[in-house]
């Protein structure tokens, strides 16, 4: 595979089957874009209908090796539990899970940088 970032003979077979998984992932989201943006800019409805259809699929696609991945990751399984499905505002369940009360107030990327976030 030639996205690797390691060696491959220092990767897991484990490792290797998430990048597989992960590199699937990465393309079948991309095509969704692609085809979305085919999709504005046809003119001819039937192709449009054609291309929504195959965009679609796609989509159908993700959810599996995205399922396939949640599985084989616990962590991945946490925080798609956490904000997948809810109606809460994303942040605010980032902050619940972390303890804190809702902020409106700041992102907290000073914190990221060591400032104190005035």
């Amino acid at each position: 595979m030639t996205d690797l970032h390691e060696s491959e003979d220092k990767l897991t077979p484990e490792t290797m089957e998430m990048n597989r998984a992960l590199r699937s992932l990465i393309e079948e989201l991309e095509a969704i874009g692609w085809y979305q943006q085919r999709i504005d800019a046809s003119g001819d409805e039937e192709l449009r209908r054609i291309l929504a259809h195959n965009r679609d699929e796609e989509k159908e696609h993700a959810a599996m090796t995205l399922e396939w991945m949640r599985r084989r990751d616990p962590a991945l399984d946490e925080k798609l539990r956490l904000y997948l499905f809810t109606d809460k505002p994303i942040l605010e369940l980032e902050e619940e899970a972390e303890g804190g009360e809702p902020s409106s107030q700041s992102l907290g990327i000073g914190s990221l940088r060591g400032e104190d976030g005035r």
